[in-house]
């Protein structure tokens, strides 16, 4: 699949150099007194000894591209950021599932524990989805399995509700250790699968915990020591543990579950999947969801599935790639006019919930301050924010009814984030599965409808070809009217 050539980092090293001050006089937009902005950061504290002295137990871990997903926390035993995060992660894994993707067969048919039903039926899940109708049966019966399925099809319960299933069959306890592995591409989408984990497990006797970079490792390493059945995880802090966590006991592992494959790959966790699958039992049962099937993903595939596995998927019967109740378009700017553009856009637009894609993390934070600084509040969220602020920038946004939000990809593959009206891109991505996952963030649900805007700059007028070969067709659409439906030229 063709891809657009990069664009150059949207802040060049000049306006790198020059404050928010200095752009917002050049530009001469209307300034105020004082920035209100949603993101402003609150007067850091005085590290305690303490803190210091955790900040220096922390594993360093290899760093990956500017985009790479910052890793968090354990099991019962976390901090009340953490444990808050978790709830709110609980609430939107209950409430975004894609009504779209609902198949008519009922749960109540699958020969499920009492304590899986009433965990379900406190849940309000009643049927299954496409992809839990076709792949919680095999997967019941041990078979390994190789899943393609969109965000919002369900696919969280199609490998929790078997994996919660075994362990409760051969009565895993926690001196036994961990029985399941979940890897995760992003701390986000972790949280939000053990949201669901800890609803699926509200019945049952199995423990569960998470561990992701960026919180603290000791933590981690005494829960884990006490038994973690169910593990949440992120591909480098798993590893970490694997490899140095004494007492860590893994060795009866039952269930490894690889999501977002292809998202995983993509950010550079490749080498870090090689070793996790070399450091833990052969015999065990695999499963690995993947939106886009890469060659990458191919050869994780046949590195971490050893019998033949089942395929199942759920898209071949979609002939676009995008959503119907999705409207999109395009607009074509110079680019000193491009920030202008954004601008009076998003004056015009502060009542609505809108997400801003960048290409690149100094991108988000440069336009951020200077949108802050214009009386835009804005909020951001970046790889390489640290842990909490990430984590609370996140919710903060999702249990918002209005605001904007500045983000990189990191927030555009997995996550559910409730009632987005517009996706604007910035930046356009290099690939078209990536423009895919931007504007999945909004027109979710069966009746949900939303609206995208891709910004070009007059030379990457050939990122459209690819687009409409992906099935992505796009009309343009004139920046004065950009509140009013989208129409051909």
């Amino acid at each position: 699949m063709g891809k657009k050539a990069r664009r150059k980092s949207t802040t060049s090293s000049e306006e790198k150099d020059v404050n928010a001050k200095e752009v917002a006089a050049a530009v001469a937009i209307p300034q105020v007194e004082t920035a209100v902005a949603a993101s402003d950061e609150k007067p850091k504290k005085k590290k305690s000894k303490k803190g210091k002295k955790e900040e220096e137990t922390k594993s360093t871990e290899t760093v990956k591209q500017e985009e790479e997903p910052v890793e968090a926390n354990v099991g019962d035993e976390q901090d009340e950021e953490t444990e808050q995060a978790i709830a709110e992660a609980t609430n939107l894994a209950e409430s975004t599932v894609d009504e779209r993707y609902f198949s008519s067969e009922e749960f109540a048919s699958l020969p499920l524990s009492e304590p899986t039903r009433k965990a379900l039926v406190d849940m309000g899940f009643t049927k299954m989805t496409k992809i839990q109708s076709k792949s919680i049966r095999p997967l019941l019966a041990g078979q390994d399995l190789l899943g393609a399925a969109k965000t919002g099809s369900g696919k969280t319960l199609s490998f929790l509700i078997p994996a919660v299933e075994l362990l409760h069959k051969v009565r895993f306890t926690a001196r036994k250790g961990t029985g399941c592995i979940v890897i995760s591409p992003t701390r986000e989408l972790a949280l939000q699968i053990y949201g669901v984990v800890r609803d699926i497990c509200k019945y049952h006797s199995q423990t569960h915990g998470i561990v992701m970079g960026g919180a603290n490792r000791r933590a981690e390493a005494e829960r884990l020591v006490k038994g973690v059945n169910i593990l949440i995880s992120t591909p480098g802090r798993l590893l970490d543990h694997l490899q140095n966590t004494k007492a860590f006991i893994y060795h009866n592992l039952q269930i490894l579950v690889i999501d977002e494959a292809d998202r995983i790959l993509s950010i550079g966790f490749e080498e870090e999947m090689r070793q996790i699958i070399k450091c833990i039992p052969k015999e065990r049962q695999t499963m690995l969801f993947s939106a886009t099937q890469t060659k990458k993903v191919e050869d994780l595939a046949r590195l971490s599935i050893k019998e033949k596995p089942v395929y199942v998927g759920v898209e071949e019967e979609d002939t676009k790639a995008t959503v119907a109740t999705l409207e999109q378009g395009y607009v074509v700017t110079p680019s000193d006019k491009r920030f202008l553009l954004l601008f009076t856009f998003l004056k015009k637009n502060l009542k609505k919930k809108v997400m801003v894609f960048f290409s690149s993390c100094s991108a988000v934070k440069f336009y951020g301050e200077l949108l802050n600084y214009i009386d835009i509040p804005v909020l951001d969220i970046h790889g390489k924010q640290k842990q909490n602020k990430r984590t609370t920038t996140f919710f903060q946004f999702c249990n918002a009814k209005t605001g904007i939000l500045l983000c990189t990809d990191v927030a555009a593959r997995g996550l559910d984030i409730p009632a987005v009206d517009w996706i604007i891109q910035f930046d356009p991505p290099d690939d078209p599965r990536e423009y895919i996952h931007r504007v999945g963030r909004t027109a979710r649900g069966a009746k949900g409808k939303g609206k995208a805007l891709l910004m070009l700059l007059p030379d990457e007028l050939g990122f459209l070809k690819y687009l409409k070969a992906s099935k992505v067709a796009l009309n343009e659409a004139w920046p004065s009217r950009l509140d009013s439906k989208f129409h051909q030229r």
